[in-house]
């Protein structure tokens, strides 16, 4: 049996040696990390890896329910997957591990727990979107990522993942930089 945590954090500027070093402590020998949004499965390249890997009786490991997703029906989707491997999933906070029927059960409302907070904070954030566009102060978000600096390093023949680490940006972000530089390259038919 293989404990296999997995951290992960939402952007780039936040950190995850807190999530590491608390896995290490509960004995596990792999652990990957990513800087990914937990919204959606796309660009978690690192999840997908341990979920490929598991073998039965392995044990995936975080230390929060909302580091693995926000979506109930992702969450209960890696549940089932890690099933299918033969292996558990344990969260260390509360604790609480597929192992048994009950852990299920309280797996589950964690997930509905973690979506509906994701709910709650696009709530929040919009409504101190609009409070700040009401008092004039609001100018929408900065951009991180200049896109003419993928578009420049693609031209010095560097792919997705070699940009994606030099900018510290996820592989996705890479793709939706290049493929939307590349479409503002591309000419309307008839035009000049």
């Amino acid at each position: 049996m293989t404990k296999i945590g997995y951290a992960r954090v939402s952007t780039t500027d936040q950190d995850y040696e807190g999530q590491v070093d608390r896995l290490k402590a509960e004995g596990c020998t792999i652990i990957r990390k990513e800087k990914v949004s937990a919204a959606s499965r796309d660009g978690r390249d690192e999840l997908a890896a341990i979920l490929d890997f598991l073998r039965p009786g392995d044990e995936l490991m975080v230390t929060r329910l909302d580091r693995l997703g926000r979506s109930t029906r992702d969450v209960l989707n890696i549940v089932y997957e890690c099933d299918l491997k033969g292996a558990s999933l344990t969260v260390l906070e509360p604790h609480v591990s597929t192992r048994g029927d009950t852990g299920r059960i309280v797996l589950t409302v964690l997930g509905m727990v973690a979506e509906m907070e994701r709910g709650f904070i696009k709530a929040r954030q919009r409504d101190g979107i609009a409070k700040a566009k009401a008092a004039g102060v609001y100018s929408g978000g900065r951009r991180r990522i200049d896109p003419n600096k993928v578009l420049s390093l693609r031209a010095e023949g560097k792919g997705p993942s070699e940009i994606a680490k030099t900018l510290g940006i996820s592989r996705m972000q890479a793709h939706r930089l290049l493929k939307a530089g590349a479409a503002e390259h591309v000419q309307e038919p008839g035009a000049e």
